[in-house]
């Protein structure tokens, strides 16, 4: 089989710690999914990352490997002997020549974490998957439904390694946000000799949506009035993402001012987050002459300062 350099992968050093590993993950894993990414190569890279990632973040995986050697990219090379049966890759990597028609990944998928020190007939668990998806803002909102197809190389009851279909229906909550991790027990890979399922873990990315801001479960929308709509006062059609209310303003309104709406946020276990509308004054880009000479007469009128930290009037 030919090496893959997994550290290379993911940029880290040989000796780097878990926290690291997770870390250069994430941050490769944000720049090259292929829904948002401009790079050439952007969805070979994301598998490439997802591989080392799912094989280096397993302590047990990562000595496996580690226990391989360190070779060139891409040259070939077999496993020291008996390597298979010290580190839980069942009877079938015994041997040297059963290494030459499968890929490095598919060699390390066969290995579920707490494998070694099993006995051979004892259950094992199913492998964890960790998967990337990105959503509308809206569906982080509401909640939505995916299904994903996580299919892969898993050893078989017998130690045999084949491909297999893995389709998953999951059911995103409410209120998720950027950069949120899920679990979602037991959708992970088959456990071997009646062993559970494996864990998914979804690492999740939310589309910006083109008015609302999200703060932790608070959301903000800005408010723009026209200058007599601040003075007088007004009642506002405000866009939500559950729906348009009605927001009164109240007379004398000013830019920066923030109007609360309880419980209009994301949803949280406990209570929901707020909305809040920040208000702007936006003037009217062509002015007419009546407009105009009604400026004029308030310019006149008015006593107000807008500038009483310049001193004078």
């Amino acid at each position: 089989m030919k090496y893959k350099d997994y550290y290379a992968a993911l940029g880290v050093a040989r000796d780097a710690g878990a926290d690291a590993i997770k870390s250069a993950y994430r941050k490769l894993a944000r720049k090259f999914h292929p829904d948002v990414s401009t790079e050439k190569d952007a969805e070979e890279r994301f598998k490439e990352i997802g591989e080392a990632y799912e094989t280096l973040k397993d302590p047990e995986k990562r000595a496996a490997y580690d226990a391989l050697g360190a070779h060139p990219q891409g040259e070939e090379f077999h496993p020291p002997p008996d390597w298979g049966r010290g580190y839980g890759g069942g009877a079938n990597t015994a041997g040297a020549g059963t290494f030459d028609d499968i890929d490095l990944s598919d060699l390390f998928a066969g290995f579920a974490s707490g494998e070694r020190g099993r006995g051979r007939n004892e259950p094992a668990p199913g492998r964890d998957y960790e998967a990337a998806i990105r959503i509308p803002f809206d569906a982080a909102f509401h909640g939505t439904e995916l299904e994903l197809d996580l299919g892969g190389a898993e050893l078989d009851e017998k130690g045999v390694l084949r491909h297999v279909a893995h389709p998953v229906k999951l059911r995103i909550p409410r209120g998720v946000t950027d950069g949120q991790r899920l679990r979602v027990p037991g959708k992970g890979g088959g456990g071997r000799r009646g062993g559970p399922r494996g864990d998914l873990y979804l690492d999740i990315r939310v589309d910006d949506h083109p008015l609302y801001r999200v703060d932790g479960a608070d959301i903000h929308v800005d408010l723009p009035l026209a200058p007599w709509e601040a003075a007088l006062g007004t009642t506002v059609k405000l866009p939500t993402p559950a729906g348009a209310v009605e927001l009164k303003v109240a007379a004398g309104a000013h830019a920066g001012q923030k109007l609360r709406l309880k419980g209009r946020g994301m949803a949280r276990q406990n209570a929901a987050g707020d909305l809040y509308a920040l208000v702007s004054i936006v003037m009217p880009t062509v002015i007419g002459d009546d407009e105009r000479k009604l400026y004029a007469d308030l310019a006149k009128l008015s006593g107000f300062n807008p500038r009483p930290q310049f001193g004078g009037t």
